[in-house]
Formats: structure tokens, sequence, C-alpha cells
């Protein structure tokens, strides 16, 4: 008998596995992020007041980005968009509501938006890790037909009750290589070298996984004969090695151009002060050059006399 899906009732009401691990993870996900914002001199507090902005725009853009490319299940009644209970959120949709949310937080109040999503980076994927169990619950998320009995276990496969068939278990293939993910992030945070670093490592790494994974499952989004979610990995693949190395560059290549803002600017401008010191100097040691001619001079006139003939001291 596989678990049923409804962990307990309240007042009449099912409360599911897959609402408790989620919520879990977000609860785990913001005792992390607080304690890196503390590490990097932030209120602890401003991870809360995000977490109030950020988790209604991510399920709204998880909601929403299910639906538009399931539009043809929703067009005539429209009034099932808001049925979430029923199934149909996309992690992809609530990266990007997170994202969206991300930026208007980091203009509210002021903070760096680099800084902001490299500090819930590792706590994101680490509630994609355990919210992915819920899949396992809902026997949901799961691959293609295994046939082969020497392969039907769990976790290379998985037994769905309602089909009465092996699938392999991608969803649990997901789950452990974003714990992977969690626990390089968590390893390289500490070695930061510029912030959006984190964030963008979260992307290239979570999407190399999720573009392979997304191949063997029986459940993607389609955009014509295209997996969305591949689509999709492979665009953010892509943008994220170009803006690491961009970003690298640009921080190499700082130095000798000059004349940037923040603190290569700072630096340029200790190298003119530093030149025009170096021109001060310059100029003194010929006034004093000069000074010390006129000396000798005034010397060699004292000795001779002012009509230039040798006087002798008595």
């Amino acid at each position: 008998m596989w678990p049923d899906p409804v962990a307990f009732e309240i007042f009449g009401r099912p409360v599911y596995w897959y609402g408790i691990l989620i919520a879990t993870g977000v609860l785990i996900g913001i005792y992390l992020a607080m304690g890196y914002a503390r590490r990097l001199k932030f209120d602890p507090e401003m991870i809360l007041d995000f977490a109030l902005l950020a988790i209604p725009f991510a399920i709204v853009g998880a909601r929403l980005y299910y639906v538009a490319f399931q539009w043809d299940i929703y067009k005539d009644n429209p009034i099932d968009i808001f049925k979430i209970w029923e199934g149909g959120l996309a992690i992809y949709g609530a990266v990007i509501g997170g994202i969206v949310a991300a930026m208007i937080f980091s203009r509210w109040r002021k903070v760096n938006f680099w800084d902001l999503v490299d500090i819930v980076s590792p706590s994101l994927i680490l509630g994609q890790a355990i919210g992915r169990w819920g899949n396992f619950f809902n026997q949901e998320a799961y691959g293609r037909l295994v046939t082969d009995k020497a392969w039907q276990w769990f976790p290379f496969a998985v037994y769905i009750e309602a089909k009465r068939e092996w699938h392999m278990a991608t969803f649990f293939y997901e789950s452990m290589w974003n714990l992977l993910v969690f626990i390089f992030l968590m390893y390289y945070r500490k070695r930061r070298k510029r912030p959006g670093d984190i964030f963008l490592l979260y992307l290239l790494l979570y999407s190399c996984g999720r573009i392979v994974i997304e191949g063997l499952r029986t459940d993607s989004l389609y955009w014509g004969p295209f997996r969305v979610s591949q689509l999709l990995a492979g665009l953010l693949i892509a943008f994220s090695i170009i803006m690491l190395v961009v970003r690298r560059k640009r921080v190499e290549l700082a130095p000798e151009q000059g004349a940037l803002s923040g603190g290569d600017g700072e630096l340029a401008q200790l190298d003119k002060n530093e030149e025009e010191h170096k021109e001060e100097g310059n100029h003194k040691e010929e006034g004093n050059k000069d000074i010390k001619e006129e000396d000798s001079l005034q010397d060699t006139k004292q000795e001779h006399g002012s009509d230039g003939s040798e006087t002798v001291n008595q």
C-alpha cells in the first residue's frame, strides 16, 4: 500500500504531505538565509520581510507558468485557475516570481540585488530538494516506463498504483541533484568573490540537472515539439555562463582601464593622486636645486669680491 498523500485532517479539511514538505523547506530556508545575511552584515529580519513578499510572488508565478502552457485545460473554465489545491504548479515559475520579488524588494529596501539573491539561493535549492518528496506521496513527476524487473526497485524506479506500472523515479533524481547543488553552494559561499556569483551558480547547476532529468519525465509541459523546462534550462545555462565570464573579465580589466565606478573608481583616483604627489615632489626638487645653485654662486662672489679679484682673510 502506497503512503497516503494526506498526512492528517483539521476540522475535516485534509492536510497533504506535499504542503507540509514545502512549508518545512521554506522554514529551514528562512533560518539559513537569516544566518548568512547576518554574516554579510545585513539585518537578518530583512529576510522575514522578503519572504512575506517572495512567497506570494512565487506561488503566483508557479501557477501562471503552469496555466500558460496548459491553457487548453483552463480556457473553458477560467475559474479553475485559482484552484491551486488541485495541483498544477511549476518550479521555474516560482523561481521567476521570486526573482521579480527580489527586484522589487531590493529597490524598496535599498539592498543590493545580487547580495539578496546570493543570500537566498542555497535556501531555494534546499527547498526544492525537500519539496520534490511531495511528488513521492502524490505519485507524480515520474519518468519513463521500466519493464525490466531487474530495475524495478526504489530509488531507481517507483511503482505507480494508478497505472500498476514501474516508472523511473525522476523526482528522486532531481531531489538528490538539488541536494548536491545545495552542499556545493554552502561550501562556495564562504569563498564568494563577487556578489551574484552564488545565484548564477545556482541557475547554472540546477539547470544542468534539470535539462537532463526533464528528458526522462512523462509529464513535461510542451511548447510545440519542445519541452518548456528544457528550453528554459538551456537559456539559463547560457545566461549564467556568459554572466560569470563577463563579470570576471570586467573585474580583471578594471584596474587597467581605470575610471570605473565604485571601488575601481577609487583606485583610479588614488593613482591620480599619486601622480600629482610625484609631480609636486619633482617641482620641489627642482626648486631646491635652483636654491642650491644660487647659494653656491653667492659663496663664489664672496670669495672673489664684487669685482672678481681674490680676497685674503688676515
